[in-house]
């Protein structure tokens, strides 16, 4: 967010920056020196030891959600099986009362297997924000090392 917003101020500044100077040296080390920087901050942030630890946590309870999943699955289709099995020995209001109770407990295992996948995007996306904060500093120096005026995405 706050490099959007640094974006956003900057960029009236853009027609005013230099015409870029490639290849200068700067104690012992080549630094481009260029008016805009881009960046690929999905990039920098998947390749990144934080991205990557938390691209195993989210690896790792995806698949604990995906084995409760089969779990509740093979359930849930054992008690259909049993439902339509008690069909013929029930009456149809019986019936009809039990399968709605079964279509309404699908329904909620449902929303809360989905709620669960949800919240584990809203976690990587929260993630990706205290990286790139954390990254704001590095990527400012990045800038004024190069003489930029801009970092684009």
């Amino acid at each position: 967010m706050k490099l959007r917003a640094l974006l956003i101020c900057l960029l009236p500044v853009l027609p005013l920056a230099a015409v870029p100077v490639f290849a200068q040296q700067q104690s012992e080390r080549r630094v481009v020196q260029s008016p805009i920087l881009t960046i690929d901050s999905d990039r920098v942030f998947n390749e990144s030891a934080f991205g990557l630890r938390v691209a195993d946590d989210v690896e790792t309870q995806s698949a604990e959600i995906s084995a409760e999943n089969r779990l509740i699955e093979a359930d849930l289709k054992a008690e259909e099986r049993k439902l339509t099995d008690q069909r013929s020995k029930l009456s149809p209001d019986a019936f009809s009362g039990l399968a709605d109770a079964f279509d309404e407990k699908v329904q909620k295992t449902r929303a809360a297997q989905a709620a669960k996948g949800r919240a584990l995007n809203e976690l990587v996306e929260k993630e990706r924000q205290v990286f790139l904060a954390a990254a704001g500093p590095v990527l400012e120096q990045m800038m004024r090392e190069a003489g930029a005026a801009v970092i684009l995405e």
